[in-house]
């Protein structure tokens, strides 16, 4: 009989897997997340408001830089490929495009070439260095607010929050704006994404990967539309300029925010097989008010989603995404992330050996 260590390795490699999302990819970093039993790293461009990330270099802290006029090398991908791979640990894809790289794309401005020579460096240099995954989105930082007021959860762990009646004017144009965008536009600036990059994707043998907007309300705040808003939406995008190159960076606290039956919506499109990897969270509530919490007690059923997973014999990987801070977290929020890594892992198993 195999030991249970034995056994949940390999358990853990095939079929539904978990990762982490860093930005760091320090030794004790990577150390942490192997203890924790995840298998996969998505590195982070860069900090985030929602989930800052401990990142000091005189901790020997290494990343990978990924920004405008800042594309990493085939040998620095190989590099940290490498490093994450002595860990233990598949290096499997970047979490997500800089608004830096794609913003001027997404509203038709001066400098769209340049970005798309850029991303398009990018996916090369990826598939060279046999990292198979690049998230993006389609969505403006920066610009209107991504949350407003945080809120105590269980124990007064802090989530982030969003009650769109904070924001004092959504008609008002958004900062550095200087008139209103249709959809029409954001659409056909899109499509143009899509023809150009989705054909380098397919050579190099990756994986784009759209994540919704966040939050998913309205069509339009501060003269921006909010496109990947709803399931029709990304059903349009996946037809747009179809691909097997192409599919769903599925965040359930998103479709959960859109108060999707979260279930229906993986079978929806992993029967497609359009689901590249998944945002594991979730929230209480739904817009135009709702807030994050721990991942055991959302609008969803954790273990119903995990039997839906299994049912549609999803091959990839789940990430912890937001997490509430715990008492004695870091910036990364290691006990959080560690929490929800090992709830997961428990349901995971259990319903794999149902």
């Amino acid at each position: 009989m195999a030991s249970k260590q034995a056994t949940t390795e390999t358990s853990q490699d095939i079929g539904t897997r978990i990762g982490v999302r860093t930005r760091s990819l320090s030794e004790d970093r990577l150390k942490y997340t192997r203890q924790l039993g995840a298998t996969d790293i998505f590195v982070d461009h860069a900090d985030t408001e929602e989930e800052p990330d401990e990142f000091n270099d005189r901790d020997g802290a290494q990343t990978v830089s990924v920004g405008r006029d800042s594309i990493p090398s085939v040998a620095e991908l190989n590099a940290a490929r490498e490093r994450v791979e002595s860990a233990g640990l598949s290096l499997t894809g970047i979490q997500s495009l800089p608004y830096s790289l794609y913003g001027d794309i997404m509203f038709g401005r001066e400098g769209s070439e340049k970005s798309l020579d850029q991303i398009t460096s990018l996916v090369r240099n990826l598939g060279e260095a046999d990292i198979p995954i690049l998230g993006y989105q389609w969505n403006p930082r920066g610009v209107v607010p991504m949350r407003t007021s945080p809120v105590r959860t269980r124990g007064r762990a802090l989530g982030t929050g969003f009650d769109l009646a904070e924001l004092d004017d959504t008609d008002a144009l958004a900062p550095g704006l200087d008139r209103k965008y249709t959809e029409s536009e954001f659409w056909e600036n899109y499509r143009g994404f899509l023809r150009v990059v989705l054909p380098v994707a397919e050579e190099a043998g990756v994986k784009l990967a759209l994540h919704p907007v966040d939050p998913p309300v309205i069509e339009s705040l501060g003269g921006i539309p909010r496109l990947f808003r709803n399931v029709e939406n990304f059903e349009r995008a996946m037809s747009l300029v179809p691909s097997e190159n192409h599919g769903l960076k599925l965040c359930l606290g998103c479709f959960s925010q859109m108060g999707e039956d979260i279930p229906r919506v993986i079978r929806r499109f992993g029967e497609r097989d359009q689901i590249v990897f998944i945002h594991f969270r979730d929230v209480v509530g739904m817009v135009p008010k709702f807030h994050e919490t721990f991942v055991d007690m959302g609008n969803f059923d954790t273990v119903e989603v995990v039997r839906t997973l299994q049912d549609i014999e999803f091959d990839g990987v789940v990430i912890p995404d937001h997490v509430p801070k715990m008492a004695g977290d870091d910036d990364w929020r290691h006990r959080a992330r560690g929490f929800t890594v090992g709830y997961l892992r428990g349901v995971i198993d259990t319903v794999r050996s149902e």
